[in-house]
């Protein structure tokens, strides 16, 4: 078999020469397309890979919150502060400093519950009522007595009591 002489003739030269020449910048597009599209993939990466590691750390951030109050949550709550509250003292036609005495005679007398657990007073509230309904507080010659209206038990107690006057 015989290959034919086409090397020698000038059209054939002109096809193999633009061939070759086509397939270098088919070459060099190919090179330079996949080149833009590695790049933006590794921006991309980049950019994920950042965000990945921020979200790593806001989770740990979180997450060390979360212990932080699970142990304060763990941590029996106490009685910061204790607050009296005289309702009805104006049919009895106190003035206010009488008030003011008779709540602090009264905050004297459960003083001592502050900083103590809130649980441990909730099961001893009857016992706290009559330590208060029972004892008369003295101002002038004036004997009080008080009725619990209301009493919360909480970090910051509150008690509501109505007053009345010895016989």
């Amino acid at each position: 078999m015989h290959i034919p002489p086409y090397h020698r003739q000038a059209t054939w030269k002109r096809f193999f020469a633009g061939a070759f020449f086509g397939g270098i910048i088919a070459y060099f597009i190919l090179i330079y397309m996949y080149g833009t599209m590695y790049e933006k993939l590794l921006a991309e990466n980049m950019e994920l890979t950042s965000q990945l590691g921020d979200l790593k750390d806001q989770n740990e951030a979180l997450l060390k919150d979360k212990e932080d109050l699970n142990e304060k949550t763990k941590a029996p709550l106490t009685v910061s502060s204790i607050d009296i509250k005289i309702a009805e003292g104006e049919q009895l036609k106190m003035d206010r400093l009488i008030e003011l005495q008779l709540e602090e005679m009264v905050k004297e007398e459960i003083d001592h519950l502050i900083g103590q657990e809130v649980a441990t007073i909730s099961k001893s509230d009857q016992l706290l009522l009559s330590a208060i309904e029972n004892k008369g507080f003295t101002i002038d010659d004036f004997t009080y007595y008080f009725e619990v209206k209301k009493m919360t038990i909480a970090t910051e107690m509150e008690v509501t009591v109505s007053p009345r006057l010895s016989n």
